[in-house]
């Protein structure tokens, strides 16, 4: 079974792109705090997502920055290439199912003066 649930905050502002389909695809880090001794600094985990279709032109696009808390479930995925020098490059990223907006205050104004939209208003 291939399942994972991440909570965690944009790096930064996610990166949304058109297939020439016209499909959307959007890709973002997420910081995830790792649980540590607590007489130890804490630590995160960078974790690539990658989320399509509606979720990524509607609510990635719209709703989610640098530093906005974001619960997802999706998959890992390892996926390889040919790096310009002739290596052979890994990439595991998360491909997201679903995507939850949490923390209306997350110190960020940038977008919606920091008042985000509720589950009904959310385009899925």
């Amino acid at each position: 079974m291939n399942k994972c649930h991440i909570i965690g905050r944009m790096t930064k502002d996610p990166e949304v792109r058109y297939t020439q389909g016209g499909t959307a695809v959007a890709t973002f880090t997420l910081a995830v705090d790792r649980r540590v001794a607590k007489d130890k600094p804490k630590e995160a985990d960078f974790i690539p997502c990658v989320v399509w279709g509606k979720t990524a032109d509607g609510v990635v696009k719209n709703y989610c920055h640098k530093g906005k808390q974001v619960a997802v479930e999706g998959r890992i995925q390892v996926r390889s290439y040919d790096a310009k020098d002739g290596t052979k490059r890994y990439v595991t990223e998360v491909i997201v199912n679903d995507l939850e907006l949490l923390g209306k205050g997350d110190g960020s104004s940038k977008q919606n003066n920091g008042n985000y939209p509720t589950d009904e208003e959310i385009p899925f």
